[in-house]
């Protein structure tokens, strides 16, 4: 055998023995990412469904606000007082529901000119969301209210 025979085989050999060696280390390693698996997916899958929860109650509260920013601005032609809380009473009842996350049976509002200053009218909703999703979460977690509570003021009569 001469001197590059020996050498060729030396060098295979080598790779041989990493190559058993790199098997050896992947045969030692193939069950951490099922460990690693067991211990993050539960904590990841319970902050995935906590932002969906706590979205969904945004997404509602955010509906609300818009349910009372679009009747007061359905509100501005009516005449006087009146006339305002019948267009208000209307538009809840008939746009309520098309809002995302808001069931309109669970609206309450009060319509009414403003007591600090009589150029202003008011419309406050109340939602109960009892209903909704980020209740079920865990019971230690601070929660918000029960109840979301938006106003909206309108100027009435110019500038």
């Amino acid at each position: 055998m001469n001197r590059e025979e020996s050498k060729t085989i030396s060098i295979e050999r080598h790779e041989s023995r990493r190559v058993r060696l790199k098997l050896r280390q992947f045969r030692e390693q193939s069950g951490t990412s099922a460990v690693e698996f067991a211990l993050l997916s539960p904590i990841f899958i319970l902050l995935l469904l906590g932002m969906v929860a706590y979205g969904i109650y945004f997404g509602a509260s955010h509906s609300v606000q818009q349910i009372a920013a679009d009747a007061a601005r359905t509100a501005i032609a009516g005449l006087n007082e009146g006339e305002r809380q019948a267009l208000v009473t209307s538009f809840v009842n008939n746009n309520a529901g098309g809002y995302p996350f808001v069931k309109s049976d669970k609206l309450t509002y009060q319509a009414k000119d403003s007591t600090a200053d009589g150029k202003q009218f008011v419309v406050s909703i109340q939602y109960d969301a009892r209903n909704l999703p980020v209740w079920n979460l865990f019971p230690a977690l601070p929660m918000p209210g029960t109840t979301i509570s938006r106003q909206s003021t309108i100027r009435v009569g110019g500038i």
